[in-house]
């Protein structure tokens, strides 16, 4: 850029337009790597650079404001850098006052947590521009507040909010925070709301997380929220935001003077810190002496290695005993012994089990812990389990009736759910039963997972099965076959699937899976999915595949994206379940309907995982049209 000598007034406009057009065109990139770095330097100790800077920027028409806007945002290296780059830009300029508060903070999320800290920073470094600050801060909450937004954007873009809030709150000073302070509660406690509601982990630990850091804000002198939530790399990320950190750390490089002048400025900190120790570590003679009279390191302890508990409760040996123990004992030790001793009761006593089965099943479905017994939840589903493996059909049969009945809390049942999905994997597996004692606490396919990702699984599954029907030529040892058996499952399945599938519609006083307890329908989903997996050669299981995909025809277009995770696994148990002949000769048209579905998923869902595994759905009715291409007529 070249100015006219003798400080004559000049324009940059053409200049401006220039810079706009490149980056509009696609240019962006390779002008700004030159150009920010330089003005950057030129903009330290200068400020007539910095009013040239400014008048660049300003003279860039509104058409090509976002490419320009956009670009220095994403390289500058500071808030107080982009400051001295951008001046109050966003405040003469309405096109870049859009792109930085609304378009760059609420349309989009693609950018780093750095860019975040460099935008709000730059907002809260003007008095001028603070204001806009406030006025972000408001709008993020009302998005992060609004249900329809929980339910419909994807979790990425969610956290993106939720860390701009973070940010945005670590700028705030308490005048400013006064002056809005009903504001700010009262979107805190919707949005608190709304992110519990949801089914997905992610979405409910983010709820916690932003809405404890509000109260914390806002509340400085009285009780603040505080929820139980796990401490991991992302929730410690999160909180970190809070901590406001100093513009002059975030710039790569100052100058010499600057840079000696704040390392002496923090010398002195250093020093004190590494003083505390040493002054901590200085004893006087007195203190030293009496400290030696208190010790009792002299003492010998006790050689109590060969003791032994002198109460010993001896655990019931028949079944009717344990359900007397269960029911109206009051004797603490002697139902801990007996919970712990009845799974491997149950499976010994087959035939005894079963004169009292749907009555065990009963007591254990409403047994609550009596005393802090380690894995009492584990023991009491394994024991639910044997019970229903042990008499499958009636046992089912009382279980899908609770499931839908009266006066049952959500998590009792969740737990049927569980119950049912892990007893039909130990009976379509019947080569494990008995031998693998972890086998039955293993948590079902149903459960959420850490990470949110539910896919995970029915990736897995299709894995499996694509694996089982690939035939490989390899030299080397070959693998020593496992021995088989009869699938105990298939025989039953309709006793555990249909019973389930039934009143899903029909809304109870306490129960509504179609209304607020749509987490339960989600569970149900992915419980139906399981069932149809493990039914695969059953006699049933045409008839299961075909009232399974009107069931997911119905819910196609739920709103929680849990729900719909488990209706695409829906269709991939359907897919790998029922034969292909059967699937052309009863479902041809459902399939079509529903392929067309899957290509919308594809294209529109905001969740990523309803994308993948509909796109997994496309590829498995691709295979099965090829396979059967290459069949001979």
């Amino acid at each position: 850029v070249c100015f006219a000598p003798g400080g004559l007034d000049c324009s940059i406009s053409f200049v401006s337009h220039v810079l706009g057009k490149v980056c509009v065109h696609g240019r962006q990139k390779e002008i700004l790597s030159v150009l920010v770095p330089h003005l950057t330097e030129l903009t330290k100790s200068d400020c007539i650079w910095q009013r040239i800077c400014w008048r660049l920027l300003e003279c860039v028409p509104d058409r090509w404001m976002e490419a320009v806007v956009l670009g220095f945002v994403q390289r500058a290296s500071g808030a107080d850098v982009l400051s001295r780059l951008l001046g109050n830009l966003v405040v003469k300029n309405k096109k870049a006052q859009f792109v930085v508060t609304q378009k760059l903070l609420l349309l989009q999320y693609g950018y780093t947590t750095a860019v975040l800290q460099n935008v709000l920073g730059y907002l809260s470094l003007d008095s001028l521009r603070r204001a806009l600050l406030i006025k972000v801060l408001q709008e993020l909450l009302e998005t992060w507040g609004s249900s329809s937004a929980v339910k419909h954007s994807p979790a990425e873009q969610q956290q993106y909010i939720s860390k701009a809030i973070l940010i945005c709150l670590s700028h705030l000073k308490e005048p400013e925070i006064e002056s809005c302070r009903q504001e700010l509660l009262a979107s805190m406690m919707a949005g608190v709301k709304c992110h519990l509601d949801s089914s997905l982990p992610q979405i409910r630990r983010l709820g916690m997380i932003v809405a404890e850091s509000v109260s914390l804000k806002i509340n400085t002198d009285g009780p603040v929220l505080k929820f139980q939530c796990e401490e991991d790399n992302e929730t410690r990320e999160l909180k970190s935001l809070l901590v406001q950190t100093p513009p002059c750390r975030v710039v790569p490089s100052l100058p010499d003077d600057d840079r000696n002048e704040r390392a002496d400025a923090a010398l002195p900190v250093v020093l004190e810190s590494n003083e505390k120790p040493h002054a901590a570590a200085c004893v006087t003679p007195d203190e030293q002496s009496d400290a030696e009279l208190d010790s009792d390191d002299d003492l010998i302890p006790y050689d109590m290695s060969e003791d032994k508990e002198l109460k010993t409760t001896k655990a019931p040996v028949y079944i009717r005993d344990c359900i007397e123990v269960l029911t109206g004992s009051d004797d603490v030790d002697k139902w801990d012994a007996t919970i712990k001793a009845l799974e491997s009761l149950i499976r010994k006593n087959p035939a005894a089990t079963r004169e009292v089965s749907v009555e065990l099943a009963k007591i254990l479905l409403h047994l609550e812990e009596k005393t802090c017994i380690e894995g009492f939840a584990e023991l009491r589903q394994r024991a639910q389990v044997a019970v229903l493996t042990t008499d499958p059909i009636p046992v089912a049969q009382y279980l899908t009736s609770q499931f839908y009945s009266l006066n049952y809390s959500l998590r009792q049942r969740m737990d049927v759910l569980d119950v049912l999905v892990l007893a039909a994997q130990e009976m379509s597996y019947p080569k494990t039963r008995g031998k693998n004692k972890n086998s039955s606490a293993q948590k079902p396919c149903i459960q959420l997972l850490p990470g949110g990702d539910s896919s995970k699984d029915w990736r897995r599954i299709v894995d499996e099965r694509i694996k089982s029907k690939t035939r490989r030529f390899a030299k080397g040892q070959s693998q020593v076959e496992q021995d088989s058996g009869p699938n105990e499952f298939n025989s039953i399945a309709g006793h555990f699937f249909f019973p389930l599938i039934q009143k899903f519609d029909r809304p109870l006083s306490t129960f509504d899976l179609l209304g607020e307890d749509h987490f339960v329908l989600g569970r149900l989903v992915h419980t139906l999915a399981v069932l149809m997996y493990l039914a695969v050669n059953a006699m049933a299981v045409t008839a299961m595949g075909k009232a399974l995909l009107e069931f997911v025809w119905a819910l196609r277009f739920h709103t929680d994206s849990y729900v719909r995770q488990g209706l695409l696994s829906c269709v991939s148990s359907i897919l790998l379940g029922v034969p292909t002949e059967h699937l052309l000769e009863d479902m041809t048209e459902e399939l079509l309907e529903t392929q067309s579905w899957l290509a919308d998923v594809v294209e529109k869902d905001p969740d990523g995982d309803c994308r993948r595994l509909a796109l997994q759905n496309l590829l498995l009715m691709e295979n099965l049209k090829k396979k059967l291409e290459t069949v001979p007529s």
